[in-house]
């Protein structure tokens, strides 16, 4: 039992190590790439070179959760690579351990460290980027400000706009405003009318408010009318306003979950949500997918060759995985498939191919 503990200290160690320094590598140059965009729009409104810093190490915690399983598989192969390297590996085994029993060493500490991940991704990291996204909306403009709860509160002219939630289109920075209320004030500051929509929708620089009531405030009476549409005359630039909405990747399963069920009750599109959803539901799979793919390469060709070939197995295979995925879930998507099963399908042909290529060559 000693021996085991041992066994399990000196291997998980290895690699939690070298997945440490891959890690911090990683997302320290994703974050200073980062930076050096948000430069361009330094001096844009009150956007200065210090909240442009704040602004990335905010969002620092996210980009630990989003890069964890590419620095999972490549700081496996470094540290089992080291292990062959100077014949532990080979000591190992001589010791009795089994090739699975290494490789359970090797969970067992990848498996504490993507709990850990999976924790960080659920709190830390969509708090931060909700004060990201806040500090750089409030910098780049006076008139668009984000509310407790993510609510949208917007100026334009002597208009003063809410909105519950809004969401972007695939593809595009077109924006889809959810629960929206529109305040137009007089010159003297008399509110003249309030219109209460469901949604409204940004098409070809014109708005259109959905599941509309106005109702307009006289000196001394009130006058409402509802219609199914109307059309919203209105200044704000949808670009803008995407930089008030968090991006499904980066929401909590909880809120997922209530967009979701906001959005199927509505009878909206809820497929981006969704995906989004079962992503974070399938990610330690996927972490633990990607790592296993490091170890029957410990037996096998790491035993030889140095760090750069590792690099590049590395980064083949994490780039190979990141396209297999981003390709089924779009296929997914074409094709009915439910989220779910495109999000579980491209771990499983991973751990399938893991486990053949392991069982023939290492």
């Amino acid at each position: 039992m000693v021996l085991f503990k041992r066994v399990d200290r000196l291997v998980a160690m290895a690699v939690l190590a070298t997945v440490g320094m891959t890690w911090c590598t990683i997302v320290a140059l994703d974050a200073f790439r980062i930076f050096i965009s948000e430069l361009n729009d330094v001096g844009q409104g009150q956007y200065t070179l210090a909240k442009a810093a704040s602004y990335v190490l905010l969002t620092v915690p996210r980009r630990f959760y989003e890069m964890f399983g590419y620095a999972a598989l490549i700081g496996g192969l470094l540290g089992l690579g080291g292990l062959a390297n100077t014949g532990e590996l080979t000591a190992l085994r001589a010791a009795g351990l089994s090739k699975l029993r290494i490789c359970a060493s090797v969970a067992l500490g990848l498996g504490l460290l993507t709990l850990f991940t999976a924790v960080l991704g659920e709190t830390v990291g969509p708090w931060g980027e909700r004060r990201a996204q806040a500090l750089q909306l409030g910098a780049k403009s006076k008139d668009v400000a984000l509310a407790k709860g993510g609510a949208l509160w917007a100026r334009d002219g002597d208009t003063v706009i809410s909105a519950r939630r809004g969401r972007t289109r695939a593809g595009s920075n077109e924006v889809d405003l959810d629960g929206v209320r529109v305040f137009e004030f007089e010159s003297d500051g008399r509110l003249r009318s309030l219109s209460v929509a469901g949604t409204a929708i940004h098409v070809q620089d014109d708005w259109t408010l959905r599941q509309v009531r106005r109702t307009e405030f006289g000196p001394d009476s009130a006058r409402s009318e509802e219609t199914a549409e109307a059309s919203w005359k209105s200044g704000l630039d949808p670009r803008l306003l995407a930089l008030s909405i968090i991006q499904p990747q980066y929401m909590t399963l909880g809120d997922l979950g209530r967009n979701i069920a906001y959005l199927d009750g509505n009878r909206q599109d809820a497929s981006t949500y969704r995906s989004a959803y079962w992503a974070r539901v399938f990610y330690p799979l996927n972490v633990l997918a990607l790592a296993f793919c490091a170890v029957p390469f410990a037996f096998g060709a790491l035993r030889s060759g140095g760090l750069s070939k590792r690099l590049f197995l590395g980064i083949v295979l994490a780039l190979g995985f990141y396209f297999l995925q981003r390709a089924i879930v779009s296929l997914g998507a074409v094709y009915n498939l439910h989220p779910a099963l495109a999000n579980l399908v491209p771990a499983l042909i991973l751990l399938v191919a893991g486990w053949v290529y392991f069982r023939k060559h290492a």
